[in-house]
């Protein structure tokens, strides 16, 4: 949809607002909104960078228990995140309250409309300039001084409140939107999951005879299925050196591949984060570590993002390669044993299964010799074959539809950015397209 322009522009002055509406008037942010400072002990209404979400100005609830002195704030005041500003946290309150941590807290003056103020501040543009200006380097920070004094165009107050009602209600189409894809993403993901699930524990054949495997999550089985320790179809293992037997002045720009956690992802292995080792220093001292393509890869480390006993197949294509700690390596008997279907297998069984002999609470870890332990439902080997390329089908299918979802809804958000900002700098002209009464 294309929108009129206003009928007259002047220049700004500002490089990134560009031209304005001629009647506009270009005020430092300080002239808007005055800094409210008053420390408060009460508890009636606490909020914290961790209840705002990021680029939306949407307040999430979490069960959180702060702790610490608070700002006063009113219902219309604005919260606006000063600890790492590019996550671009901002919300107009709805209720009195107490802004606990890393906040400026804002009150607008009588010139100006507080949504009106939110969507200013979170215009791409201008979180970039206030992310430019931080201090700290492991936790930047925006100060008043910088903050107070950024200009912003400011249209008259009744121009203000019809802009704000237009952006409040074309956001509120596209916020529903981005959930609708989010919600099918998730269902994907779920789908996904059972899909691969029910082919790894129950064959493709739904007439064949079951019996029980004897492993919880596996539950049933094709009768003719063995279940084995890993270790039997396995002809040597390894994990990752530990302690400084890998040091930074290892490193190099190329090399020996070091496969990290990061690399083993459930079912795949992700390669976008590549790190190097000297490759003589492999080759003399580390060679008992090496991965090959074909290898199964196992995490041995897991937490709440990444489950412990995943596991991906290395690629072809890696070259010389070697595993870190907490990282496994399975070299399996191919006579008996398809790596594609082990790791698929062993995914699924992560969270279960994984989480059964792993150590620890928030971060778990399973040993090598353990991992080595791991119950697998053990097809032939060409019914493995069959399942693993039934699952490659059905698995580029359905994500597929995933990427594209997801690319909706960077299009989606794309739109909302950019609509703001031409709104809020007055490079669109939205007042008719608002219900009077609305304005």
């Amino acid at each position: 949809m294309s929108f009129p322009r206003y009928p007259a522009y002047k220049d700004s002055g500002v490089e990134w607002l560009g031209e304005v509406p001629e009647h506009w008037e270009i005020r430092r942010l300080k002239r808007n909104l005055l800094l409210l400072t008053e420390k408060v002990e009460q508890r009636d209404f606490a909020v914290a960078l961790e209840n705002i979400e990021g680029w939306t100005g949407q307040f999430v609830e979490t069960d959180s228990e702060l702790a610490g002195e608070g700002v006063s704030f009113d219902s219309g005041d604005i919260l606006f995140g000063k600890l790492r500003p590019y996550l671009a946290k901002a919300w107009v309150a709805d209720r009195r309250g107490e802004a606990v941590g890393d906040f400026h807290v804002l009150h607008p003056t009588e010139a100006v409309f507080s949504r009106f103020s939110l969507y200013q501040i979170l215009t791409a543009e201008f979180i970039s300039i206030v992310d430019g200006s931080t201090f700290g380097a492991k936790m930047p920070r925006v100060g008043w001084d910088f903050l107070s004094t950024l200009p912003l165009a400011t249209p008259p107050l009744s121009e203000q409140i019809a802009i704000a009602s237009f952006l409040d209600r074309e956001t509120a189409k596209i916020d529903a939107l981005v959930a609708d894809y989010r919600a099918l993403i998730e269902l994907l993901q779920e789908k996904r999951q059972a899909v691969i699930s029910h082919a790894v524990t129950k064959g493709l054949d739904p007439t064949v005879p079951m019996k029980d495997s004897g492993v919880e999550w596996l539950g049933e089985v094709p009768e003719h299925w063995e279940i084995i320790a890993l270790s039997r179809v396995t002809t040597s293992r390894c994990d990752g050196p530990f302690g400084t037997a890998i040091k930074s002045e290892h490193y190099k720009e190329d090399g020996a591949r070091v496969i990290r956690l990061q690399n083993i992802r459930a079912g795949r292995f992700d390669g976008a984060d590549a790190a190097f080792l000297d490759l003589d220093y492999f080759k003399q001292e580390l060679f008992d570590h090496d991965v090959i393509g074909g290898d199964l890869l196992i995490a041995g480390l897991g937490d709440e993002n990444n489950q412990v006993g995943r596991a991906c197949v290395a690629p072809d294509n890696l070259g010389v390669a070697l595993v870190k700690a907490d990282c496994f390596r399975f070299r399996l008997d191919k006579n008996f044993a398809s790596a594609d279907y082990m790791a698929m297998l062993l995914s699924i069984g992560a969270g279960a299964d994984g989480g059964f002999y792993a150590t620890g609470s928030t971060r778990q870890r399973i040993p090598l010799s353990v991992t080595g332990r791991r119950r697998v439902a053990l097809p032939p080997l060409l019914e493995q074959t069959a399942i693993a390329t039934f699952l490659n089908r059905k698995t580029i299918e359905i994500d597929s539809l995933i990427i594209d979802s997801q690319k909706a809804i960077n299009l989606l958000q794309e739109r909302r950015t950019a609509l703001i900002s031409a709104a809020v700098t007055g490079k669109i002209y939205v007042l008719g397209l608002v219900e009077p009464e609305a304005a």
